[in-house]
């Protein structure tokens, strides 16, 4: 019979369940702490049980929030009021953030004006949203001879959209590619 079971229920049951990352109430087991109010006022620095005897005459939590801080940092809050504050900090801290994508755009050496031209109305329009723009310029079987001289199609193409981008990495030689980043001109 394997007995591996209880042992690992055991374990689960004595090791200290945190909820999330912050330790509360009986879970801090530090000597000293420095302790800040429930309106924010600064109570000093004292032991755990004192801060934790405070926190329950007033009929809240205490709550660890800087615990690399010498001594650490605990708080006197209503612990479900503050962990929603948390969540809704980071909930508009992550709708106000732009993400800015990397849109690619693929050329071969023997590339026209005119598909030149369509290309860089498409990095562009890209340009224009706030995007990266990846430009990679492909060469196969015996283009691959001439790619010192296809250079110039990235510098033609960085040039036609200099009035609003910069080149951000210079155009390099990536196995069978060559390749450049643009981004928008701040």
């Amino acid at each position: 019979m394997d007995r591996s079971y209880p042992l690992f229920l055991f374990y689960f049951l004595w090791r200290e369940p945190a909820i999330s990352e912050l330790f509360i109430n009986e879970q801090i087991r530090d000597k000293e702490i420095r302790l800040i109010g429930e309106s924010g006022e600064q109570l000093g620095i004292m032991s755990s049980r004192e801060a934790l005897k405070l926190a329950e005459e007033a009929g809240l939590d205490l709550v660890k929030i800087a615990p690399t801080a010498k001594p650490p940092v605990c708080k006197i809050v209503d612990y479900g009021k503050y962990r929603y504050e948390l969540a809704r900090k980071e909930k508009d801290a992550k709708r106000k953030q732009k993400v800015i994508e990397v849109k690619e755009i693929r050329m071969s050496p023997n590339i026209d004006t005119n598909d030149l031209n369509t290309k860089v109305g498409a990095a562009r329009k890209f340009l224009e949203k706030g995007n990266r723009v990846k430009v990679t310029l492909r060469f196969r079987g015996r283009e691959m001879a001439h790619m010192s001289t296809s250079k110039h199609i990235l510098d033609d193409f960085a040039q036609m959209l200099s009035d609003i981008a910069v080149v951000e990495k210079m155009p390099k030689v990536e196995g069978r590619s060559m390749i450049m980043f643009l981004t928008v001109k701040r």
